[in-house]
């Protein structure tokens, strides 16, 4: 009898005397579509466990999906930020989610090709709230090639660049040039440019291809909105050879602080230690 009443004072106190599992402190849902360049996909590809492991160390949970149906009122109010990989929702009621998760005070990250819009081409400029207002950039206007590593000056101290020197290295990463002029837009509060150090930008072949001089913003918020443009997000590759990757997104140790110092202002409204 006295092991059996032993046995279920353990039985009962046993929830109290494990551990608590630790509930995470922000939740974050990423999207990609990981389909068509293959620079885009070889970023998707060691972006996804580089958030997890990510999550893991600093105690957020992640989860990825190439579903965009997702992207809708009930499966949004369930995480705290979404991140934008590789591409943008296209089907308009996704559009319209999107829209007001982030004018009700959700959070974004977007990297490379999610701000990709041209008319005509296969993502046209055909939503004026996200790259005119939300974004600030309008459409792409031109690149460099091949992608390079790039120097890059921080423009503004704010969460996501505490921790940034005022120069450094990038990973190497095909550089867009926009439509728009963010500086003429007092929204936007541009946080990395482009350091006139890095000129000559890009190695070509086509002249165009390669920047001698200019002003090229390449990473921004939009004070009206909890969200960050990372411009970084296109690996090199070995087109027509092995197609294998040459490059990472996340071979710069200061690039890494960048992105985890934003993801953590996002996702807790607070500095990262």
């Amino acid at each position: 009898m006295f092991r059996y009443v032993h046995f279920l004072l353990i039985a009962c106190l046993l929830p109290f005397l494990l551990p608590a599992q630790d509930k995470p402190l922000f939740n974050v849902l990423g999207f990609y579509t990981g389909k068509q360049d293959l620079a885009h996909i070889s970023f998707v590809q060691e972006a996804n466990p580089w958030f997890t492991q990510l999550a893991a160390a600093n105690h957020f949970s992640y989860t990825a999906t190439n579903d965009w149906s997702r992207l809708n009122k009930d499966t949004l109010k369930r995480y705290n930020v979404v991140i934008f990989l590789d591409s943008r929702p296209e089907a308009p009621e996704q559009r319209e989610a999107f829209q007001q998760y982030m004018e009700q005070g959700g959070a974004w990250m977007g990297f490379h090709f999610s701000a990709f819009a041209l008319t005509p081409s296969a993502y046209p400029q055909n939503w004026n709230w996200y790259h005119n207002h939300f974004l600030g950039s309008g459409q792409y206007a031109s690149n460099t090639w091949r992608p390079t590593s790039a120097i890059v000056r921080v423009e503004k101290k704010q969460p996501a660049t505490q921790h940034l020197p005022q120069i450094f290295k990038t990973a190497p990463n095909e550089w867009y040039r926009w439509e728009n002029d963010l500086r003429q837009n007092a929204d936007i509060d541009i946080l990395l440019s482009i350091d006139p150090t890095s000129f000559p930008l890009g190695t070509g072949p086509k002249p165009h291809e390669i920047w001698h001089s200019g002003y090229y913003p390449v990473v921004w918020t939009n004070k009206k909105y909890r969200m960050i443009y990372l411009n970084m997000g296109h690996n090199d590759m070995d087109y027509g050879g092995t197609n294998c990757s040459l490059s990472s997104t996340f071979s710069s140790p200061e690039q890494n602080k960048l992105i985890r110092d934003a993801l953590i202002w996002l996702g807790t409204g607070s500095l990262a230690d």
